[in-house]
């Protein structure tokens, strides 16, 4: 079978820039020095061990650099001003996750444009976007922390000796201070989605239109009278 040529060249480029990022993550990356968690997280009877610093409602909401589809870096920063959602999934290819978020996509179009959500998992960005184009998720930003595990680790929600994120939701204000935080307790289940979305739109700040600054298309603009 024979591939063109031109998309050879773009899975060879995706690949090795994978590569390269993957390699520096694993140069850096050592569990060993993680601080672990237990008795929090449930994977079926038994649980499950978080590595990194677990994060409370009202700290400062830590910075973190994932990537996106096309690996290029995303970070909170990139969002400032915003009042963000975080879905946090393990992985897309599962049923839960699926679910979840397609849930937060249909959402994220009821609300006001001051509401960024975020869905992030260790899924690759290849199975990521194919993921999103075949289920029409287009209205959540959908990135990875397959690369770096920076927000995994940041966050505390990396599981231990699979290299997934346990199932969380976040919610974080417009000055960077997390207001809202859910540890799913078993993997398997769903989080509070009705909890999380109102908490996210308590939080955000109403959007005040000026009514003055509005035009009625409903009504005839008056005619200039032409100079005589």
């Amino acid at each position: 079978m024979n591939f063109p040529t031109s998309n050879i060249a773009l899975c060879a480029f995706f690949i090795a820039s994978f590569t390269i990022a993957f390699t520096s993550h694993s140069d850096n990356f050592d569990s060993k020095k993680l601080k672990s968690t237990q008795n929090l997280v449930k994977a079926g009877d038994k649980y499950v061990t978080l590595l990194g610093e677990q994060v409370n409602v009202g700290e400062q909401a830590p910075q973190f650099k994932v990537v996106d589809k096309n690996f290029a870096p995303v970070t909170l920063a990139d969002f400032q001003g915003q009042t963000v959602l975080i879905s946090v999934v393990p992985s897309l290819d599962t049923g839960v996750c699926s679910i979840q978020t397609k849930r937060f996509n249909e959402e994220a179009a009821k609300l006001p444009e001051n509401i960024t959500i975020l869905t992030i998992s260790n899924d690759l960005p290849f199975a990521q976007k194919r993921f999103c184009d075949a289920e029409k998720v287009d209205n959540i930003k959908v990135l990875s922390d397959s690369v770096w595990r920076d927000f995994g680790t940041s966050y505390g929600l990396l599981i231990k000796d699979m290299g997934l994120l346990t199932r969380a939701i976040f919610v974080i204000n417009n000055q960077g201070k997390i207001v809202y935080k859910e540890l799913v307790a078993n993997i398997s289940q769903h989080p509070n989605y009705d909890k999380a979305l109102a908490k996210v739109r308590y939080t955000a700040p109403v959007i005040v239109i000026d009514p003055e600054a509005e035009v009625d298309a409903t009504k005839e603009l008056p005619v200039k009278e032409t100079e005589k």
